[in-house]
């Protein structure tokens, strides 16, 4: 049963967990950053059910200025039914090489998240897969399969955006040499 949600705190909190795993992740301008959203769950509903344009839209708007502040690329994962591709501006996937898909996000086919990316990106294309530096998982979406290796979880001060929780990660490389080795921070 979904709950009556306010927009605002909802974008506050969106743009709250973005600041803050931005932060920890120190991803670099150009870098892909993937969002997972299931606006059903921000609601109080059940992923796939309740279907949100209006939740998705305030996640967008405390999401998407924060991305760009930093000369990110967003990522938007697509749910289930679109085999969880990847809505993105073409820019980023001609600079990765990402092969271009043929579909567009409906709310309740790619979902409302997609959707409201899709229609406010400035170039959208769809595609399979990316390799982000860093995400947030929106109400149990399953962000995983579009991380680089290897994935670092992330806390957060906040750890739901409306009644969805949030698992978010950052990626580094992975550790290789052993013992002798020496690593750098990032």
């Amino acid at each position: 049963m979904t709950q009556t949600f306010d927009p605002a705190v909802i974008t506050a909190q969106s743009r709250q967990a973005a600041e803050e795993l931005l932060a920890a992740a120190k991803l670099r301008p150009g870098d892909i950053f993937v969002v997972g959203c299931s606006s059903s769950e921000i609601v109080g509903g059940h992923i796939g059910k309740d279907s949100s344009m209006e939740a998705a839209a305030a996640v967008l708007a405390g999401i998407l200025p924060v991305v760009q502040a930093q000369g990110l690329y967003l990522a938007a994962q697509c749910c289930e039914h679109l085999n969880r591709a990847i809505v993105l501006e073409r820019a980023a996937a001609e600079k990765y090489g990402y092969t271009e898909v043929n579909a567009i996000p409906q709310p309740h086919a790619g979902g409302s998240w997609a959707t409201n990316c899709w229609q406010k990106f400035s170039d959208p294309v769809l595609v399979e897969e990316v390799r982000a530096g860093a995400g947030i998982d929106i109400g149990g979406t399953l962000i995983g399969m579009h991380l680089r290796r290897v994935a670092v979880p992330v806390r957060l001060s906040l750890n739901q955006i409306g009644c969805a929780n949030i698992l978010c990660a950052r990626t580094r490389p992975p550790y290789i040499g052993g013992c002798r080795a020496v690593y750098q921070e990032r």
